[in-house]
Order: structure tokens, then sequence, then C-alpha cells
């Protein structure tokens, strides 16, 4: 068996028990009987939980960002404005809270504890993906569909943290919702607030 499904199995295990049971309360012998592994082959791939959490939490962030960047590109290439890629990234990132629900709860968790280890990776990858919204910021603002006066940095990030709140909102209280009702709800917001673009009453 190869060492990448081996270690995408890990991925699996250990996001889903250390988010309905918490870091400290998952052990490395729960994450391989889960992924169905041997215990030896979580040491194997990782040196510790700690670096296994932490390469989790890359993993995830890593892949948000490339459904982002190429939910913006595909959009612009298809000759949609920056707010038509802001919208299609406001759906890529529904699409993947769908599909990975409990790494996102967990990504957000750990977003307001400071004291881990891996604290510094997470800034740094949370970093990537909302500078991906900030270039769609910066070159809507360039070619004038964006107002100047926009905090870029700012803007990405509340953008983000939209998106994210929805979502659990979504997952938590209003499963029944699809994610084409909950998208269109945010994509209206987005049209009238970032692009300008409400329908006059």
């Amino acid at each position: 068996m190869s060492r990448v499904p081996t270690r995408e199995k890990l991925f699996r295990a250990a996001v889903g028990l250390i988010a309905e049971q918490g870091f400290s309360a998952t052990t490395v012998e729960e994450i391989a009987e889960h992924a169905g592994v041997a215990k030896g082959t979580v040491y194997y791939n990782f040196a510790s939980k700690s670096e296994l959490f932490e390469e989790l939490l890359r993993h995830g962030v890593e892949l948000l960002t490339t459904d982002l960047r190429e939910a913006a590109s595909s959009t612009v290439a298809a000759g949609g404005g920056r707010v038509d890629a802001l919208d299609a990234m406001v759906r890529a990132g529904l699409v993947f809270i769908d599909r990975y629900p409990a790494f996102t709860r967990l990504y957000v968790a750990e977003l307001w504890r400071t004291n881990r280890a891996w604290n510094s990776t997470l800034l740094i990858v949370r970093k990537d993906a909302v500078a991906v919204v900030e270039e769609q910021l910066r070159a809507g603002v360039k070619e004038g569909e964006l107002s100047g006066d926009i905090d870029i940095t700012l803007t990405a990030a509340a953008l983000v943290g939209m998106v994210l709140v929805a979502a659990l909102d979504w997952k938590a209280f209003q499963p029944e919702r699809s994610l084409d009702d909950v998208h269109g709800a945010l994509s209206l917001l987005l049209q009238g607030r970032v692009g300008g673009c409400a329908q006059p009453r």
C-alpha cells in the first residue's frame, strides 16, 4: 500500500476523532484503529500526534485554498468580473465545508487557541487562504469594478469569515437548507455589500 493513501486514511480518521472528542482525548491508538492501520504506521508517517494534527490542518487549508483559487481563475477566464469571481469563491468555500464539516469545525476552533504548538503553521496557512481573496479584491479595485475605499485585508478576512460562520450555522442549525439556498443568501450579501450591485427598490 502506498504512503499517500495511508496518510489520507490517517488524516480522515484523525479529523473525525478530534472533532468529536478533542485533541487531548484522542489517542494515537484510536487514530490507527479508525484508519485501519497499525499504531506503528502512524509514527512511520508522523513523528507525533501533534505533528499529525499540524499536517492535518495544513493539508485541509491547502485543499481549501486550491479550491478557492481555481474557482476564481475559471470564472475570470470565462469572462466573469471580480465580484463574480468572489461569488464563485463563496460557493467553492461552501462546497468544501459541505464535504469536510468536521475539518471546518476543527479549523475554526483552533483559530481561537493561541497556545498550541502548531499555531504558527495555522496562521501561515490561514494567511495563504485569505490572500487568494485579497488578490481578487485588489484586481477589482485596480480595474475599477470595486471601490478604492475598500480595506482589502479586512474585507478579505470578513468574506472568509462570513462563509465559515454561515456554513457552520447551516450545518448545525439549518441542515434542511440546500447548498444552493445558502449560497444564494450569501451571494446577495456579497453583491450588495461589496459589489454595490443591489437592485433599486
